[in-house]
């Protein structure tokens, strides 16, 4: 007798500025299609990585699975109509990637008796609605080590950290790529809004006072926090040693043909859940360096002598001139040992493996 499939509705608000877009992705791409029966609700239908995701061959739902809370007399009625849809679609398992604390998409699935879990993907404010969205969860998935301290009572919890498709993210298939001679080029990639710290990057270039380094920012940069750092960039007269190219689909490129990846994210607001960004460029294998908060420790809690005190430029023009003055042999080996790290902690196939298996036990409770 065939067994029947589970059936699996992601929900994320986009695929467009949503950081959890490739994530749900791969997640989709590699679930055992003979076991689950995979559909996706987002809000919009915008962006190029959109049509990427509509390759994978399932249903999705132009759908927004949240609502406002206010006007609470109207809460209900649209919570209802949330939860006909999840109903109407008989699923087993809804899992969120919506970033925010909003707790509707949960008590839909309540009203209807579908299990619901979500993803914890950045360190934000633990107030009242994140609790509420917490405790109306049948699961909490968190992505590093610290954010069980958002949920100490709550036992149905467990880490997973997100998986990196290494042959994917592979810098033998970008050979022919030349690094520049003589120049040192750094590289960061990043959603550009003010928490990312890029400034802290482009000052600590400056400090350096060093016309052979380079930076890259990759990022889409047509708004004010961008407008801000070329500004500055003009400010501290290094404009032609800084290159904003906006965002790109595809970042592998111009991060093999770099000599350092930085993330200098600052130590405030939502931080970091577990920087991808920062695996993607250790799996393309250069150097990296990241500031010492949440997320990105965690990421290199091997490898402490890469990170630096958020905001601090100063101990970040170090670090880079500590990497830059490396001999070739030492920084290729260092390269090398941030790809194995991602082989070993951060494989896809584990990331597949534990939450087939989650899914599987969430509905036997």
């Amino acid at each position: 007798m065939k067994t029947k499939r589970i059936k699996i509705l992601f929900t994320t608000s986009n695929f467009h500025t949503a950081g959890s877009g490739k994530v749900i992705y791969d997640l989709v791409k590699g679930l055992d299609k003979q076991k689950f029966d995979i559909a996706i609700a987002c809000g919009s239908n915008k962006g190029v990585f959109f049509k990427e995701v509509e390759t994978l061959g399932v249903p999705i739902h132009i759908f927004e699975t949240k609502t406002p809370y206010r006007p609470y007399t109207t809460l209900l009625p649209r919570v209802w109509k949330i939860a006909k849809f999840y109903k109407q679609h008989e699923f087993d398992i809804v899992h969120s990637w919506q970033w925010s604390s909003d707790w509707t998409e949960a008590l839909a699935a309540k009203i209807v008796g579908v299990k619901w879990m979500y993803t914890k993907k950045a360190m934000g404010a633990n107030n009242k609605h994140w609790k509420i969205k917490s405790y109306l969860a049948n699961f909490i998935v968190t992505i590093n080590d610290e954010m069980r301290a958002y949920f100490p009572t709550k036992k149905q919890q467990t880490l997973i950290p997100i998986g990196i498709d290494t042959s994917y993210y592979n810098p033998t298939l970008f050979k022919n790529i030349k690094k520049k001679e003589a120049i040192f080029n750094i590289i960061t990639v990043a959603n550009l809004v003010p928490v990312k710290g890029v400034e802290v990057l482009i000052e600590a270039v400056s400090l350096l006072n060093d016309k052979h380094v380079t930076l890259t920012i990759v990022g889409d940069c047509d708004n004010a926090y961008g407008e801000k750092l070329r500004a500055f960039t003009n400010t501290l007269g290094i404009e032609n040693q800084v290159r904003f190219l906006g965002k790109k689909l595809d970042v592998r490129p111009y991060i093999v043909a770099s000599d350092l990846y930085v993330i200098p994210t600052l130590n405030e607001g939502r931080k970091e859940g577990m920087p991808m960004a920062l695996v993607e460029a250790m799996s393309m294998q250069i150097p990296v360096l990241g500031s010492d908060i949440t997320g990105i420790n965690f990421v290199l809690k091997a490898f402490n002598h890469l990170l630096f005190k958020a905001g601090d430029t100063k101990a970040l023009a170090s670090k880079i001139n500590m990497i830059k003055t490396m001999d070739e042999s030492s920084r290729k080996h260092l390269a090398h040992a941030l790809r194995t790290y991602c082989e070993t902690h951060f494989t896809m196939e584990s990331f597949i493996n534990k939450h087939e298996f989650l899914y599987k036990k969430l509905l036997e409770k």
